[in-house]
C-alpha cells in the first residue's frame, strides 16, 4: 500500500510538473491542422495517435524545460516553488519522464505514417532546444511559437502527408500568436531576466514597447489565420468566427497593460486557451 501510495503521490508530482492542464493551448491546434487536411474529422485512430503524439512530446519538452531552467527557477521568487526547486520531483524523476514521454511520442509517430516517424526526431530537437534560447536570444518567443507552431503542421501530415501552403499559413499564425503572448508573458519577470542576463525583449526593451510588439505580433497571426481561410476555400462561419478570435486577442492586451500586471494570469491561461478552442470551431465550422 505504502508503495503504491508513493508512486501515485510520484506521479501526481509529475503530471503537476508538465502541467498537464495547459494541453488546452496547443492540443487544438494539433486537431485543427488534422480537420484542414480531412476537411472532416478524421478516423478515430488517427485522433488517437495525435493526441497521443502531442501529449507525449509536451511532456517530454516540458519536463526538459524544467531541468535546464532549475537553477534560474530556484533564484526566481515566482518560480522557487516548482516541483524540482522545491524537491517535490527530483531531478531523476524527471529525466525518467522526459525519456519515457519521448519514446511513446516516437511510437507513436511510427504508428501514424513514414512521414511523421521520419520527422520526429527533428521535432523533438527542436521542443528540447527552446529551452536553451532564452539564454542567447530575444527570439525566443518566435522560437517558442515555432515549436507550437509544429502541432498543426503535425496534424496535416499525420492525415496527408503531403506539403501544402495551408497548413504553414496557420503555422505562420500560430508562430505570431504564440510570440505575443510570450512576450506577454514575460513581463512579469523583466528585472529577473536583467540581472540574471537572460534575453527577452520585455527586458531587453521594456515592458511598454514589448506590449506594442506583442500587440504588433497578434495582428499579423489574426492576418495569416484569415489567409488559411482563403487558401482553405473556408465558408462564410470561418470569417464570422474568426471575429471572435480577433476579440479575444484584443481583450488580452485590455487586461494588461505596463503599469498593471495583476490580470496577467487570466490573459495567459483562460484567454489563450479559449483563442485555441475559438481557432478549432472556426475552421471546423468553415468546412461545412
Amino acid at each position: 500500500m505504502a508503495l503504491r501510495a508513493n508512486f501515485l503521490e510520484t506521479t501526481g508530482r509529475l503530471v503537476a510538473l508538465v502541467k498537464i492542464e495547459h494541453t488546452l493551448f496547443g492540443l487544438p491546434l494539433a486537431l485543427t491542422g488534422a480537420i484542414l487536411a480531412a476537411r472532416e474529422l478524421p478516423e478515430a485512430r488517427v485522433l488517437a495517435l495525435v493526441i497521443v503524439a502531442f501529449a507525449s512530446a509536451r511532456a517530454a519538452a516540458m519536463g526538459f524545460n524544467r531541468l535546464t531552467d532549475r537553477y534560474l527557477d530556484a533564484a526566481n521568487p515566482r518560480t522557487a516553488e516548482r516541483e524540482i526547486p522545491s524537491g517535490l520531483v527530483k531531478p531523476g524523476q524527471a529525466w525518467v519522464l522526459v525519456l519515457v514521454s519521448g519514446a511513446i511520442f516516437f511510437l507513436a509517430a511510427w504508428g501514424l505514417n513514414e512521414v511523421c516517424f521520419l520527422l520526429s526526431p527533428l521535432v523533438l530537437a527542436l521542443l528540447l532546444g527552446y529551452s536553451y534560447t532564452k539564454r542567447f536570444t530575444t527570439l525566443c518567443h518566435i522560437f517558442l511559437g515555432l515549436c507550437l507552431s509544429l502541432a498543426p503542421v503535425a496534424g496535416w501530415l499525420a492525415v496527408t502527408p503531403h506539403f501544402s501552403w495551408i497548413p504553414v499559413a496557420f503555422a505562420l499564425g500560430v508562430v505570431f500568436w504564440v510570440a505575443g503572448f510570450d512576450i506577454v508573458y514575460a513581463c512579469q519577470d523583466v528585472e529577473f531576466d536583467r540581472t540574471s542576463g537572460l534575453y527577452s525583449l520585455p527586458a531587453s526593451l521594456g515592458a511598454g514597447t514589448a506590449l506594442r510588439l506583442a500587440a504588433a505580433s497578434h495582428m499579423l497571426a489574426f492576418i495569416f489565420f484569415v489567409l488559411t481561410g482563403i487558401l482553405a476555400s473556408l465558408s462564410w462561419p470561418f470569417y464570422l468566427l474568426n471575429l471572435v478570435t480577433a476579440g479575444l486577442l484584443l481583450w488580452e492586451h485590455r487586461i494588461v497593460r505596463p503599469g498593471d500586471l495583476s490580470r496577467l494570469d487570466q490573459a495567459f491561461f483562460k484567454v489563450n486557451s479559449m483563442v485555441s478552442l475559438s481557432l478549432l470551431a472556426a475552421i471546423s465550422f468553415g468546412l461545412t
